[in-house]
């Protein structure tokens, strides 16, 4: 009896003592491994999105809660995980390092560095999946993300805080628009992200190499998940890309960022959703495919100055097959977003580049994001340029045409003449003005439409000589006053030799 009372005695000081600890862990059996995706058992208590960890030391999150099995996607190499393995539940979800060293990098979906072996030095993590700001926490999207492409800016702009689609087919330009975009954000104080979702590693590349060729990959982040990397990788892609620009905007500061491109995130979703045998619905995509891209999407914004100020803009990029906007995806992503900029064939093989194609493109926030400048010359530029389309393609078939309708085709052909634009080179403010102000105003009617192009040139080369002054007022001001229009039409006069 004394034997069990010492022995008692000794338990209850061993569990009384400090260094003792308790820690509970939830643990699972693996019972299905399947192309990067692992179905477990036993982990009654955990959530979507939360971190599990593998024998192995190889982490998964998990994407599918069933009643009795638990399905996890592997981040990074799965085939030495087998059936039978124990998994543990980490208790948090998955987050990405974000710092302000990341900024000029290229890194991967998990923010793991691919330009080099340096670690990003990073003291916050940003949750991948966050629900996105209440309508309270947002105002108004009224200030321009100024492209430097003359048609977006006066036809279709796009506003700080909105969610712009690119749309088109293959090789029309999209990834060059996006790109040039961000080439002119070199002064207007805007961080870029580049999110790279199954693309070529060899286009990545060169990408790179462009933005370095123009000094922009200081405010630039690039976030690569390319062809060769897993299903889940891909997924994540665009989610990270945006928790890392949340990070920026939580600081006050403007973030672009865009998705090139999200029919390739569909595919990636589509093929982890039929590994993990959810029902398939149209073009064998799951259920839940709209909401994919509306949380993400839905994150874009532009905060109330009492949470920060900051804006996240977002310019999706999908690819269509044969011009076919009634498809699954597409029409899905034109409905969350706010505008859309479409990208034509046939105008790309005619020469018209960008191949914005103006009746089918829309920005739904119209002129609240268009500065006083490009307002007042772009007026009824829209309106004048898709009539001028459809009066063109009538009168292939009419022999005799009135002097009015003459004068609007050949007004018409100039606008167009003068919307065009070579890759990389953006224009600022004041060179989109004077050149839009000049076809607007009639100025080029009588100017032989190949001779277009040469006296764009020229009146460019001229405002950088001679024309400092007005250039620097218009950036600055960003409205045209009657002194600006008088300086205008001189410069413009002289270069036509009128």
């Amino acid at each position: 009896m004394k034997l069990i009372d010492e022995y008692l005695k000794k338990i209850e000081k061993e569990l009384q003592s400090e260094g003792r600890k308790i820690k509970a862990e939830e643990v699972g059996l693996v019972t299905e491994v399947k192309d990067g995706i692992v179905i477990l058992e036993g982990l009654d208590d955990v959530s979507y999105g939360e971190l599990i960890q593998f024998e192995q030391k190889k982490i998964g999150f998990v994407i599918d809660i069933e009643e009795f099995t638990v399905g996890a996607v592997v981040l990074g190499d799965y085939l030495s995980i087998k059936s039978g393995d124990k998994a543990t539940a980490l208790g948090y979800t998955l987050s990405i390092p974000v710092s302000e060293a990341i900024l000029g990098r290229v890194v991967d979906s998990l923010g793991n560095p691919q330009d080099s072996s340096v670690k990003i030095a990073a003291k916050e993590f940003y949750p991948v999946e966050k629900v996105a700001p209440g309508v309270v926490r947002r105002i108004p999207v009224s200030l321009p993300i100024q492209t430097g492409i003359k048609a977006i800016d006066a036809l279709i702009p796009i506003g700080r805080g909105q969610r712009e689609l690119i749309i088109g087919d293959r090789v029309t330009g999209k990834t060059t628009l996006a790109i040039d975009t961000i080439l002119n954000q070199k002064n207007e104080n805007v961080i870029c992200i580049y999110c790279a979702i199954g693309q070529k590693n060899s286009k990545v590349a060169a990408i790179i190499d462009l933005l370095k060729k123009y000094g922009a990959l200081e405010y630039t982040i690039l976030l690569n998940a390319s062809a060769s990397e897993s299903a889940a990788m891909q997924y994540l892609a665009p989610y990270s890309a945006t928790a890392i620009g949340e990070y920026f905007m939580d600081k006050g500061k403007d973030v672009l960022v865009i998705y090139d491109d999200l029919t390739k995130h569909a595919w990636a979703y589509r093929e982890i959703s039929l590994i993990l045998r959810r029902p398939a619905g149209r073009e064998a995509y799951p259920g839940d495919i709209f909401y994919l891209h509306s949380r993400l999407l839905e994150r874009a914004c532009r905060l109330n100055k009492k949470y920060g100020g900051g804006s996240l803009t977002a310019l999706p990029i999908i690819e269509t097959l044969e011009g076919d906007l009634s498809s699954y995806i597409p029409t899905n992503v034109i409905s969350i977003t706010d505008g859309q900029i479409y990208l034509e064939t046939d105008l790309f093989n005619a020469g018209v580049r960008p191949a914005i194609n103006v009746g089918l493109s829309v920005s739904r926030v119209g002129t609240n994001a268009q500065t006083k400048a490009i307002k007042s010359v772009s007026g009824k530029l829209k309106l004048d340029l898709a009539q001028y389309r459809e009066m063109a393609a009538f009168s292939q078939f009419e022999s005799e045409l009135d002097e009015e309708t003459k004068k609007f085709l050949n007004r018409g052909a100039r606008i167009t003449q003068i919307l065009k634009q070579k890759k990389n080179q953006p224009y600022s403010l004041a060179f989109e003005v004077a050149i839009i102000w000049a076809a607007s105003n009639g100025y080029l009617d009588e100017l032989p439409l190949d001779k277009v192009e040469s006296f764009e040139t020229k009146l460019l080369s001229d405002l950088k000589m001679r024309g400092k002054s007005l250039v620097q007022r218009i950036n600055k001001n960003k409205i045209i006053e009657k002194k600006d229009e008088e300086d205008l039409k001189k410069f413009v006069t002289e270069n036509l030799g009128v």
